[in-house]
């Protein structure tokens, strides 16, 4: 976690984010600009990783030499304004394909955050459990028999693998499958069976001294606006972040790093839901 130290106390970065070499909506150099602009001290870029099967959102392996020079580009661009890093948010598959797999070892990259996105379903198939509520519903119909038990519980299944198999440098978004489930089955969260299942994967890693972040990708979302419409960002819990705050407080307890990341896909939001963030972080 040498980049981590790296920070040196500084509050102006972010290790997550998404570009056009996966499901980003622009191009590195615009995210490079953004943060300088915004007087980032360190950036880094976080493709979502290649896979073993087609999906329109993760980026190609042929692509990831490319990639890595456009890192390198920009640190002997932009590199005296702020410090850029070549990360990649791995995907956690099975035990042959994710963070700890040989491919993704190999690789130059400065970290790695481990995150599940797609689960089997009962025959096999990978499907994408991580977009949006209405298409997760879709997919609870169309492909998992609506047994949103088997669902969750294969996410954490898979979760808690990975954090087993480690060789990555944080974990992203580990609760997010909350939001989508709750979509399904409002109040799912605060069931014991589900509240017992994430509270294994935290006490999995507050025993590995795995990093986490506070993903903020959602926050100015799901907080509740002002008289003008706009997010009032009150770190109350109102706005959505994951993991949720009860066991943000119970990984600070733990003395577990804690990072801030927008998991930003837009350059104007790569701000997003930073200060609520610090500032419930400070209130813990």
């Amino acid at each position: 976690m040498d980049f981590i130290k790296e920070l040196g106390g500084s509050t102006r970065y972010c290790f997550h984010s998404h570009t056009e070499f996966c499901d980003g909506r622009a191009q590195m150099e615009a995210f490079a600009r953004e943060a300088v602009a915004r007087g980032f001290t360190h950036y880094g870029f976080s493709p979502h990783s290649p896979l073993r099967f087609h999906s329109p959102c993760n980026m190609l392996e042929t692509n990831v030499p490319c990639y890595l020079a456009e890192v390198a580009r920009i640190r002997r661009e932009h590199g005296a304004a702020c410090r850029f890093y070549a990360g990649m948010e791995i995907d956690y598959i099975d035990d042959t394909w994710g963070p700890s797999a040989s491919y993704f070892r190999q690789l130059p990259l400065d970290y790695r955050i481990g995150s599940v996105h797609f689960i089997p379903t009962k025959d096999g198939r990978f499907v994408d459990i991580d977009g949006s509520p209405e298409r997760f519903c879709r997919n609870m119909e169309e492909v998992f028999d609506k047994d949103i038990r088997y669902v969750v519980d294969t996410f954490y299944r898979q979760s808690r693998r990975m954090v087993l198999g480690g060789c990555f440098d944080f974990i992203g978004h580990f609760d997010k499958i909350g939001m989508n489930a709750s979509a399904w089955q409002p109040g799912i969260e605060e069931e014991p069976w589900y509240r017992g299942l994430v509270d294994e994967l935290v006490d999995l890693i507050i025993d590995r001294r795995v990093a986490v972040e506070v993903n903020t990708k959602i926050y100015d979302k799901t907080a509740p606006a002002d008289a003008v419409g706009h997010p009032a960002g009150a770190p109350d819990g109102t706005g959505r972040f994951f993991p949720a705050p009860r066991h943000l407080s119970r990984l600070k307890a733990a003395g577990i790093p804690i990072l801030v990341n927008s998991d930003v896909h837009v350059p104007v939001l790569i701000d997003s839901g930073r200060s609520a963030a610090l500032s419930l972080l400070a209130s813990l």
